[in-house]
């Protein structure tokens, strides 16, 4: 037979592919496969130096982030607003950051520029406080009924007492505001509320630079060791199972990369599930107490992560609602949350008529992206949402943000 050297080559090639295809299951033969690595795979992280950005370090320490196809940097900023605005410009692609913050960012409140972003994921639940100096201590205080007297006398005397959070639109300021109203008091008129970043906030209180503060852990326990304050309320007092950080992308970078955001949340489901194994929580305390990541003692991280509260004041117990990363459906961005936070938003001003509540809130809370994630990792993962849900003074009804926002007897929302 006579054959072309076209002929020769073409059955030559076919060979090989042949000879490549020997050995493989009969199922791929001939056909065509997605690529499902990562568009991007170096991530920066950004975190602020808090026990809730654990599932972040974990993630990044156990190689989960790599057996997803990510190479990751954690980065530790000095507040807030840095986290928020290295996100925004691209310098960090994913971020440790107060549930808050991504919908201010998206409706442009509060001095951010308007910037979508999503939350695909909640990084955890519980383990905030509000704390007191000894000064508060000594007069008694025990509810924020108790503290309306002494900012009415401070305040006559021109001496406004000094309350600390972490960011405007954050929950460290959401839970003060919340409890200086429950007892009366005003944020906005009775006392002088301040921004503080939480690794600064022991430094500051010691000082005198303020009566009380919220914020996240270890920087509540830490004032109770240093013996400059106590722990009056913690937030899974104000409301059990309360949504805290989250892991947030721009609305941007999420939309470009689908595939990366859900192999960021497949390693924080590792991760998260790791850290809600208790005999694994010495380990955690251990490597996020580094330098590189909160710069505390691991004995003041570990006692609250264990759920061992000492109050400061007399109070000691083994507390059942202490921080939680994966358990009680603890990652999925509810809805419910995102309108509690945009009802708050109301209630104190920062937006003037009532927001585009449902619009706002699928927009950033992506439950979508978080089911998809963890189907394609075979989790049968709960999405309980659009439930009520109960604080420590009252319930919250998800179908009337605005009637909720507009209930309260100490509030500044706009006629």
């Amino acid at each position: 037979m006579n054959l072309t050297r076209r002929q020769v080559l073409a059955r030559g090639g076919q060979t090989a592919i042949a000879g490549l295809m020997t050995g493989l299951p009969a199922g791929w033969v001939g056909g065509a496969y997605a690529d499902d690595s990562p568009e991007t795979k170096q991530v920066r992280f950004g975190m602020i130096a808090l026990t809730d950005c654990s599932s972040i370090v974990m993630a990044h320490e156990l190689g989960y982030f790599k057996k997803f196809g990510i190479d990751s940097v954690v980065s530790k900023e000095a507040s807030w607003a840095v986290i928020r605005d290295k996100l925004s410009l691209g310098e960090n692609q994913a971020t440790h950051m107060l549930i808050g913050m991504p919908l201010a960012s998206t409706m442009g409140l509060a001095g951010s520029p308007v910037k979508p972003m999503v939350i695909p994921w909640l990084l955890n639940r519980n383990g905030q406080a509000i704390t007191l100096n000894n000064e508060l201590k000594k007069a008694g205080v025990k509810t924020a009924k108790d503290v309306k007297p002494l900012a009415e006398k401070a305040k006559a005397a021109g001496k406004t007492l000094t309350f600390a959070m972490t960011f405007p639109t954050g929950t460290h300021a959401m839970w003060m505001r919340y409890w200086l109203a429950s007892g009366g008091i005003h944020p906005d008129k009775d006392v002088s509320l301040v921004t503080i970043p939480p690794p600064q906030m022991v430094a500051n209180m010691n000082v005198g630079k303020m009566d009380g503060y919220c914020v996240g852990e270890p920087w509540n326990y830490r004032a109770i060791k240093d013996g400059i304050g106590f722990t009056v309320v913690t937030t899974q007092q104000m409301w059990r199972d309360h949504p805290e950080k989250v892991c947030a992308f721009t609305e941007e970078f999420a939309g470009r990369n689908p595939k990366t955001v859900k192999a960021v949340l497949k390693a924080l489901h590792l991760s998260s599930v790791y850290i809600d194994k208790m005999e694994n929580r010495p380990n955690v305390a251990d490597i996020v107490s580094r330098p590189t990541y909160i710069n505390c003692p691991k004995d003041v991280i570990l006692a609250r992560l264990l759920g061992k509260y000492d109050y400061g004041d007399g109070r000691v117990e083994q507390d059942p609602n202490y921080m939680i990363f994966s358990d009680r459906a603890c990652n999925y961005p509810a809805k419910t949350f995102g309108l509690w936070w945009l009802s708050q938003f109301r209630r104190w001003g920062m937006v003037k008529t009532a927001p585009d509540y449902k619009a706002v809130v699928n927009r950033v809370m992506r439950g979508d992206i978080y089911a998809e994630a963890m189907k394609e990792m075979g989790v049968a993962a709960a999405m309980p949402d659009m439930q009520p849900v109960k604080l420590f003074d009252g319930t919250f009804d998800p179908k009337d943000p605005e009637k909720y926002a507009r209930s309260f007897p100490v509030h500044s929302v706009a006629a």
